[in-house]
């Protein structure tokens, strides 16, 4: 099996396995707040996705957010998000999914996002047309910031902080409208298959970042990462919209 192929039944089946185990009832607890929740779901999914490409992929790193640190020997390496979204996940929103990167050194090879609620799969990368369901989709369409729709969050916790809070503010002027769906990934399929043009989040964790980044390049979108004020800010989405969104969150 390829990595894309791999990649894709993955989070197919992490998905599903998180899915089942919702219906039988979850043990939920929290993380850092009362909406950063993680879920027994969560870390059975993280656990098979790790026992499936430590023998599928032994030599390879993996990295997870429940907590897996694997170091290969390849110089690539797997980035798994099991649930992301597990607020919209264990309150029974829709807007979930599980998500998968690789990389080989510094470089994105691609990801794979799998939305349980709706059953699609999608897979892509720099050089891997992203496909949703083996059919490909469409290349974006250039479009300026002021034409396009974005999927942001800032945390309640950060609005106290000033200077996350006014970077979000500034680039919070540039886009037609706002949306907030409290999942990275997700949202990113949202700009991918052109709901959205853009998406822009501060303090991004790889699980949440190399998915959804991997999937928008296999579509000829942009990514970006820009440091303001001691704090990065991470931007994907159509090339003019990216582009305008990083002048905004520097003050330019």
């Amino acid at each position: 099996m390829d990595d894309a192929a791999l990649a894709a039944h993955l989070v197919t089946e992490a998905a599903a396995l998180a899915a089942r185990m919702r219906d039988d009832g979850l043990d939920v607890t929290r993380k850092t707040s009362i909406s950063d929740l993680v879920t027994d779901a969560d870390k059975a999914a993280e656990a098979f996705v790790v026992e499936t490409l430590r023998r599928e992929r032994p030599d390879d790193g993996l990295l997870g957010e429940e907590g897996t640190s694997v170091e290969g020997t390849s110089g690539r390496r797997w980035v798994i998000d099991p649930v992301d979204g597990t607020y919209n996940f264990a309150h029974r929103l829709h807007h979930w999914c599980s998500a998968l990167a690789l990389q080989d050194g510094d470089e994105l090879v691609l990801g794979a996002v799998a939305h349980h609620a709706d059953g699609h799969v999608l897979v892509g990368g720099p050089d891997l047309p992203t496909t949703i369901d083996g059919t490909p989709l469409p290349r974006l369409e250039d479009r300026a910031l002021g034409e396009v729709g974005a999927a942001t969050y800032l945390h309640p916790g950060w609005v106290g902080e000033d200077v996350v809070r006014e970077a979000w503010l500034r680039a919070a002027t540039g886009p037609a409208t706002l949306r907030t769906f409290g999942s990275g990934s997700m949202e990113m399929v949202d700009v991918a298959l052109g709901h959205l043009g853009l998406w822009f989040q501060h303090s991004t964790p790889p699980w949440d970042w190399f998915p959804g980044a991997a999937l928008l390049q296999g579509v000829g979108g942009a990514t970006a990462s820009v440091e303001v004020d001691g704090y990065r800010w991470f931007v994907a989405g159509r090339p003019s919209a990216v582009e305008g969104t990083v002048e905004l969150l520097a003050g330019q």
